[in-house]
């Protein structure tokens, strides 16, 4: 018999094409959408569990948006200077994944991470979610 935690990573990793729909219909809204937002509840709710979410408060989650490519892009030689110039756009020793905890991290100091793992991606962004936790909530205080 297998569980239902089991069945949920296996469709996330077959990708069956209503999922693929689900995901891409989504994924219009996340672009206009800010780069880091709270979310009410996980996504996919077996890799959450496993990173340690519990659904009770003081357990937050966050939808980060990286942008994909390389870490290097060339500086504007000529012409006039834009304003979000886009030059550094990645750390050379950091995955996308860290750098998403970082940033997710970076709107909640107060937060601790918990882990992080891949939502979706197209061309030009990755969307991954962060399972953090505040440690001074009296329902964390509780149960450490």
């Amino acid at each position: 018999m297998t569980s239902v935690y089991k069945l949920l990573n296996k469709g996330w990793r077959q990708r069956p094409a209503t999922l693929v729909s689900a995901i891409r219909a989504r994924m219009v809204a996340w672009r206009k959408e800010k780069s880091v937002v709270r979310v009410d509840k996980p996504m996919r709710l077996d890799r959450a569990r496993a990173l340690g979410y519990r659904a009770k408060p003081g357990y937050v989650v966050l939808r980060v948006r990286v942008r994909r490519g390389g870490f290097s892009k060339p500086r504007p030689r000529s012409g006039r200077r834009p304003k979000a110039i886009g030059v550094v756009r990645h750390k050379v020793n950091l995955t996308t994944k860290d750098e998403a905890v970082q940033r997710g991290l970076k709107s909640y100091p107060n937060l601790k991470p918990l882990g992080a793992y891949p939502l979706a991606s197209d061309s030009m962004y990755k969307w991954f979610e962060v399972i953090a936790v505040d440690p001074s909530h009296p329902a964390v205080k509780l149960n450490k």
